[in-house]
């Protein structure tokens, strides 16, 4: 994913949500002052920031600028009122701090401080932590979201049951795309055939973004289920760009394949399963177009050529326009292209040809 990317992800509530999860999660210090005050069956109101919007609503309580820790934690949370610590949980700020959000905001909790926590993450912009002594859980409260933190045991059972789905959908991935490159080599690819790779695209992307959830909750515990994810979704992502760069059409006005891309992320679960709506959303056509037929350019399978850079790969496709004159041209054809040289020529020819070969006999065989 692009810088410009990332940026826009944490400046998003999602964005946020996902990185207050990784400040609580299990192995960090601020999750075991968390885990204190559950033990020792007291509540809490934790403020995760201190500006100039949050010292407008705090009155009372003592100034404190004093390094976090987890007994400190849970000492002060032993006193009535709020606890505010810096952005980065690493200073505790002030203690026993009366906050007084604007009470016309709405919000659908019922414990004084679940509503204090909620009304204060929506003014304010900042992360706020409820510890409930009743129920005996935390609540996190990011903008208008709320999520509770569950135990690692029971997050660890649904993230395996979550790897093992993915596991079944990357298996099945794996045989459309091995079906499309086939039919790209023959020239036989249509816009269902496009448009049902793309759709197993996104189904294990879907699958893979709640697992990397999972991983965030579990912290330090979270390792191994990681490896296991980086392994399955391994050149997924630059999968589903080929795949747009080889259909999605061209010309002015035409949508650029980030835009594709987001067209497919917002459809609907049940959006996802037709093969028309998909085809829609790539702008091939609609239901009617499923067996039109479509030609390749030829970036997915160049990106198959080990150690083919991308600005290579580009040019190539500029100058032939398509996969099946990629296929067909001599290595003195590569070669007038610019940055190709002899033996970049004959690594493009030769792995091409064994794409081809490969592709054929996965297929028929």
């Amino acid at each position: 994913m692009a810088s410009t990317d990332r940026a826009g992800e944490r400046s998003s509530p999602d964005g946020r949500m996902r990185a207050t999860m990784v400040s609580v999660a299990p192995g960090t210090p601020l999750r075991e002052g968390l885990e204190r005050i559950l033990s020792g069956r007291t509540g809490a109101l934790i403020v995760l920031g201190h500006d100039r919007t949050v010292e407008s609503i705090s009155t009372g309580g003592f100034v404190l600028e004093v390094p976090f820790s987890a007994t400190r934690l849970r000492e002060l949370a032993k006193m009535d009122g709020a606890i505010i610590l810096d952005k980065d949980a690493s200073r505790i700020v002030r203690a026993a701090v009366h906050l007084m959000p604007d009470p016309s905001i709405e919000t659908d909790e019922a414990g004084t401080r679940h509503r204090t926590a909620d009304r204060v993450a929506r003014q304010t912009g900042v992360p706020v932590i409820s510890v409930s002594q009743s129920m005996q859980i935390i609540a996190l409260h990011v903008d208008s979201q709320r999520r509770v933190l569950e135990d690692a045991a029971a997050i660890l059972s649904r993230a395996n049951q979550a790897l093992a789905t993915l596991e079944r959908y990357k298996l099945r991935l794996d045989e459309v795309a091995g079906a499309l490159s086939a039919l790209e080599i023959e020239d036989l690819v249509t816009v269902r055939d496009v448009a049902a790779v793309s759709q197993r695209l996104e189904m294990v992307a879907r699958i893979a973004t709640e697992i990397e959830d999972y991983v965030l909750e579990l912290g330090d515990d979270g390792r191994l289920l990681n490896l296991q994810l980086d392994e399955l979704v391994a050149g997924v992502d630059q999968e589903r760009e080929m795949v747009i760069r080889d259909y999605v059409p061209r010309g002015a006005g035409s949508p650029s394949p980030r835009q594709i891309l987001r067209g497919l992320e917002g459809l609907s679960s049940a959006d996802l399963v037709d093969v028309a709506a998909v085809a829609r959303a790539l702008q091939l056509g609609s239901s009617e177009h499923l067996d039109s037929a479509l030609s390749p350019r030829g970036h997915r399978l160049l990106a198959k050529v080990p150690r083919l850079p991308g600005a290579v790969i580009d040019r190539l496709v500029e100058h032939f326009g398509n996969l099946q004159r990629l296929l067909g041209a001599t290595i003195e054809d590569l070669q007038a292209v610019d940055g190709v040289g002899e033996l970049r020529a004959r690594s493009v020819r030769e792995g091409l040809s064994r794409l081809a070969e490969s592709s054929i006999l996965e297929r028929y065989v």
